[in-house]
């Protein structure tokens, strides 16, 4: 006897959930012998219903919908004695994670790739009492995901960040950092901090080229300046995976980092606010297992 919870963000991807919620559990049932759906209906539901499957001792736990689905998964399953398998059928704009584990973005080749993938660990993220899967950015990031439209979004994808992005250096001042590692620390200022996990940070899937999803690392990105001729500059390197060889970026990796700042800056986390600094962030390596083509 096998069981697997299918939860299911109905409003991802313009309405994708619905529309292949009949063929996800069709072929789940071809792998467990009990498949449970759930459609989620606001925020946190995700969440309930993954602690639900984890308290239940489900041997599985599928999250089909956007980043933020997936992240509302692990929250749930991630403190629980029994961690059943994440699966994940990616319906977002970005969709990191997916990318990270080589997951089609197509929903309906993702949801073949459950009939059979192997699992694989997963690290993920912690920072003081939340969970992430990817990224926490510091600093202008968060304005800029706040401008992006959905329309945006729809149309050009991790593009529109970029966009955004720049609009947001080109009228900003650098912010005043301090971060203590053990590998480094660094006292100055700075438009843009990001903690990655993996190696797909906003749709770019080469950002952090050496991220495994469980190296149990954190992989620091200390951008040192970045106006809007800096970034011109340092777009062929992020485009080619060199970005922590660019002159205006810091890079190095840990297990365990903590940010402060003399102003209230906020967090991002899996591209969505999550408050402000100080906060200190972990790696809790090989957490998780994943349903994954990966197999190296």
């Amino acid at each position: 006897m096998s069981k697997v919870m299918l939860i299911i963000n109905p409003s991802s991807g313009k309405e994708l959930g619905k529309k292949h919620a009949e063929l996800a559990e069709g072929t789940l049932a071809q792998r467990f012998t009990e498949v449970d759906v759930r459609f989620t209906e606001k925020e946190r539901d995700a969440t309930e219903f993954a602690k639900e499957a984890a308290l239940g001792q489900y041997d599985a736990v599928v999250a089909m919908g956007g980043d933020g689905t997936v992240n509302e998964v692990i929250t749930g399953i991630a403190e629980q004695d029994h961690r059943p398998t994440l699966g994940i059928v990616p319906l977002g704009t970005v969709n990191d994670l997916a990318r990270a584990l080589n997951i089609p973005t197509e929903a309906e080749e993702a949801i073949r790739v459950l009939e059979d993938a192997p699992s694989r660990p997963l690290d993920i993220g912690k920072y003081d009492d939340h969970y992430f899967m990817n990224v926490i950015a510091v600093g202008l990031i968060a304005e800029a995901v706040e401008e992006v439209s959905v329309e945006q979004k729809t149309s050009l994808g991790s593009v529109a960040y970029f966009i955004e992005g720049l609009k947001a250096f080109k009228d900003h001042s650098p912010y005043p950092i301090q971060l203590t590692a053990e590998e480094k620390s660094f006292d100055g200022e700075t438009p843009l901090l990001i903690i990655s996990l993996t190696n797909s940070v906003g749709g770019f899937e080469s950002f952090a080229k050496d991220a495994r999803v469980d190296d149990g690392l954190l992989h620091v990105f200390i951008v040192k300046q970045l106006g809007f001729f800096d970034a011109l500059q340092a777009l062929p390197k992020l485009l080619t995976g060199n970005i922590s060889d660019a002159d205006q970026v810091d890079y190095f990796t840990t297990s365990q980092v903590h940010v402060d700042s003399k102003e209230r800056l906020p967090i991002n986390a899996d591209g969505d606010t999550a408050g402000h600094l100080p906060v200190t962030v972990q790696v809790l390596p090989q957490h998780l297992t994943v349903f994954s083509p990966i197999t190296e």
